[in-house]
């Protein structure tokens, strides 16, 4: 069975390029679809990703892969929508004796506060408690406003991989909200790569993992999410329009650094790998913000 095809964001030579990712490096892509297609965003919403995964067939690599900075595979989303508590384990959690939420939660990421695979996340100064959560994203690639469930995965484009990385203590500033602790900048990852959606068996039961230095530490599937994508989907497009582009990210599993007894933070030197079945893995290093 042939590998999914995959496309990337990166720079190199002071470019921000995109391109076909492949064992032996990345396809440049760019270069040839660039007046069409600006970056990814606008091959998503042209609906063009089978024509550069057609046009990448049989290609040379034009660069290494150590030879690029991984960026977020998709630049200037409008809207960066995250899930929270969406697995059962992860509700359990809390220990506040309440049954799984009637509606989701659900917050804001700035493209700011991301960086792409094998870029270190960064611990604040303004606090010592950063944390892991690996999750599945969903990218847009129909708009949309009260769109149906039966209709729902129709407006997905493609998948790729986050570590909502979170400040725990700053989510606790506030009587109710989370945006703070959720929002300094690159403290999360997106990436490496996004691979184009084909249907729902693709994502019906997909086990995703997240390690830290080697250790497992949350370990779930897809099909066992309170709620799942095509409600996703449905739900936001209540109260906004999804557009090409936009990403939700799903929610993560139980096993997040906040949870143990004592806490296990993130520190300097740490590597975080969040992986999933057919879609690839996303590494990152954790540094302290320089002074």
């Amino acid at each position: 069975m042939p590998a999914p095809a995959r496309f990337a964001t990166y720079a190199i030579d002071g470019a921000v390029r995109y391109g076909a990712v492949t064992d032996r490096g990345i396809v440049d892509l760019s270069s040839h679809f660039a007046k069409d297609y600006p970056s990814l965003r606008e091959v998503i919403a042209a609906g063009a990703l089978p024509r550069l995964t057609e046009a990448a067939a049989g290609r040379a690599p034009d660069h290494a892969l150590d030879a690029i900075t991984w960026l977020p595979p998709i630049p200037a989303s409008e809207k960066i929508i995250c899930i929270g508590v969406n697995y059962p384990d992860r509700n359990a959690e809390y220990k506040d004796g309440q049954d799984a939420p009637k509606y989701p939660s659900m917050f804001m990421r700035t493209p700011r506060s991301f960086v792409g695979h094998n870029t270190p996340l960064v611990r604040p100064r303004a606090s010592p408690q950063l944390d892991y959560e690996g999750e599945l994203v969903i990218i847009i690639g129909k708009a949309g406003r009260h769109i149906a469930e039966k209709d729902a995965l129709g407006h997905i484009a493609a998948l790729t991989l986050c570590n909502e990385g979170t400040i725990r203590d700053w989510v606790r500033h506030a009587k109710f909200n989370v945006t703070q602790g959720k929002n300094f900048d690159s403290t999360g990852s997106l990436g490496p790569w996004i691979v184009p959606y084909a249907d729902e068996t693709q994502i019906a039961d997909i086990r995703l993992m997240t390690r830290v230095n080697g250790e497992l530490r949350q370990d779930d599937r897809t099909s066992r999410l309170i709620f799942g994508f095509r409600y996703l989907i449905n739900y936001i497009s209540t109260f906004t329009t999804l557009v090409p582009g936009d990403v939700i990210v799903t929610g993560t599993p139980t096993g997040a650094g906040a949870r143990f007894d004592p806490p296990r933070y993130l520190k300097p030197g740490d590597v975080i790998e969040v992986e999933a079945e057919g879609i690839g893995i996303l590494r990152n290093g954790v540094v302290d913000e320089a002074l």
